[in-house]
């Protein structure tokens, strides 16, 4: 049986085309528990096959294991894809809690060969630097970027978790492609600044956690109760306790919306991601992250979702409403700089 396609967009102003739905990789090695490796890489398979081509990794996601696993992957389809990854969090191999961040150009050098070296490439497509360390400047940083992109090691340069005025500044240093930041019906502090810059500038959105990391989707009503110890999302302020209980009541208008639609709460979610291109004028290619086949054929269904205006008005107020941080600790996120 043959699987619809989705449609493509440029990824920027001056960025490459792809699918209008990416695939966040990092669950396939760490953070959601254990994973079923066969299943993962037919997940990637089910991906291609419905026309997704942006792949998103990060140096971070275990601690470079991530990459490693989805490189043979990369190496089949080199020239179907657009593969991204992102440097910038540093662990420890003696403290797992350990997170640490830099942005200096000298770790910016060290980092990409280390993850070209893992991904089994000559150039990575998109090159982000996945979280902002204020105390150096962004022209040493993107500065650094952009002697990636001048050497042939990169070809496009992405941001994560900036503010807007930051997405100018780096933006005035070198071309910047993708913003990839948090964005979804429970998470909308990226449209403060950043996402008005980003439509101004040309930059596409690369929105993270659509499905509000499951919750969205009802794969969970409270991570303390339901998901193994080793899930970070039990330790997610909305996720547990009487957060968790206040923001499962906040489902219902999406219920409400998805019966209309004959769809799961997790395709209208996404179709509400997906629908930002058109409400904020800009590319928007989220990245859900799944492990299974059925995931995938089930979320990139979500960008045939049209929802109706009176929809959206109905999921409105929602993220007004969410109990909790999306963080325990939120000081590395743009809101923490607004």
């Amino acid at each position: 049986m043959s699987i619809e396609k989705i449609s493509t967009v440029a990824l920027g102003t001056n960025g490459p085309q792809v699918g209008v739905q990416g695939l966040g990789c990092m669950g396939m090695s760490e953070f959601y528990g254990d994973t079923d490796e066969a299943a993962a890489r037919d997940a990637l398979d089910a991906a291609l096959e419905a026309g997704v081509t942006l792949f998103d990794t990060a140096d971070v996601y275990g601690s470079g294991a991530n990459e490693e696993f989805i490189a043979p992957f990369v190496k089949a389809h080199r020239d179907e894809i657009t593969l991204a990854t992102k440097f910038a969090i540093v662990r420890k191999a003696d403290d797992p809690h350990y997170r640490g961040i830099r942005n200096d150009r000298a770790y910016v050098r060290e980092a990409v060969e280390g993850s070209l070296r893992r991904l089994g490439v000559d150039v990575i497509d998109l090159y982000y630097m996945h979280r902002r360390d204020p105390q150096v400047p962004l022209a040493e940083s993107v500065g650094a970027m952009a002697e990636l992109v001048a050497e042939g090691k990169v070809r496009y340069l992405g941001l994560s978790e900036v503010t807007g005025a930051e997405l100018r500044e780096a933006h005035a240093v070198h071309p910047i492609a993708a913003l990839q930041s948090e964005w979804s019906l429970f998470s909308r502090d990226v449209e403060k600044s950043a996402v008005p810059a980003a439509a101004e500038l040309g930059v596409a959105l690369v929105p993270y956690s659509p499905l509000g990391r499951g919750f969205l989707a009802g794969a969970f009503a409270d991570a303390s109760k339901e998901l193994s110890s080793d899930d970070f999302r039990k330790f997610q302020p909305r996720f547990t306790g009487d957060n968790a209980k206040a923001n499962a009541e906040l489902l219902e208008p999406v219920r409400r919306v998805a019966a209309a639609h004959g769809a799961t709460l997790g395709q209208i979610a996404l179709a509400w991601v997906q629908q930002q291109a058109r409400v904020r004028d800009l590319a928007v290619v989220p990245i859900p992250g799944t492990r299974k086949r059925s995931r995938v054929l089930e979320n990139t269904a979500a960008t045939r979702i049209t929802l109706s205006d009176e929809e959206l008005a109905l999921l409105e107020p929602i993220a007004g409403k969410v109990a909790g941080d999306r963080y325990p600790d939120m000081s590395s996120t743009s809101a923490a700089r607004e």
